[in-house]
């Protein structure tokens, strides 16, 4: 374990802080689509997101199966965490929409975002954590 590598609690305490994630999805034709999410995490479980079933993500992430998720501070002290693993895709209930719309945009404009996008054809995305990458330059001793 590296001098900046986060424990296990600290890489699921910052994971599901509130970042705009990045997600990056394998595609035949060329380079990777990264694209940034709005997603929810709880320590131990599934990174969960949004996306429409018609979008390029959303049938780049049904063709490959696979994804990864970065999330970072973007002011000092600069961290990061990185998770891949496997997805699934089910149904996007209003709850869950709203539990992520209103985790970035608070309730009021969340649930407008919700009801104004209530035509979509969103899927929910689920990735498994299968591997980690972390690093927190707060721990370095600069000094």
């Amino acid at each position: 374990m590296g001098a900046m590598t986060m424990s296990t609690e600290e890489r699921d305490q910052f994971l599901a802080d509130l970042h705009v994630g990045v997600l990056t999805v394998e595609r035949d034709d060329g380079p990777p689509l990264a694209t940034p999410v709005w997603y929810r995490y709880r320590a131990g479980g599934l990174v969960e997101l949004t996306t429409e079933v018609s979008s390029v993500k959303g049938t780049l992430l049904a063709a490959s199966g696979r994804a990864t998720l970065c999330a970072q501070n973007e002011s000092m002290p600069y961290a990061y965490v990185t998770v891949e693993g496997s997805v699934t895709m089910g149904e996007a209930t209003d709850e869950i929409r709203v539990d992520i719309a209103t985790r970035y945009l608070g309730d009021e404009m969340g649930r407008a975002y919700v009801a104004s996008t209530a035509d979509s054809d969103d899927t929910l995305v689920q990735l498994t954590p299968e591997r980690w990458r972390t690093a927190d330059f707060a721990k370095l001793d600069l000094g």
